[in-house]
């Protein structure tokens, strides 16, 4: 029987300074969407904040014009 050699895989050894590097393209990565992301995020809360105001405003003016008490005073 012919020995068979067992071979083992030596990883390479991984530096700070490599994980500084990967950590700093995916942070940088990230903040490019998430910066993309906010300004559509913050314009959708402006107009849903807007619609949501002017709606209060307009129900509260037909709810005022229906319950107004018309009084006349007249002169003897």
């Amino acid at each position: 029987m012919a020995k068979k050699h067992k071979t083992t895989i030596v990883a390479p050894k991984v530096s700070r300074d490599d994980l500084e590097r990967s950590f700093r393209s995916l942070q940088d990565g990230m903040k490019g969407k998430v910066d993309d992301k906010r300004s559509t995020v913050v314009t959708a809360a402006t107009v849903a904040g807007v619609v949501v105001v002017l709606l209060v405003f307009l129900l509260g003016r037909r709810s005022g014009k229906r319950k107004t008490t018309l009084v006349e005073i007249r002169r003897v």
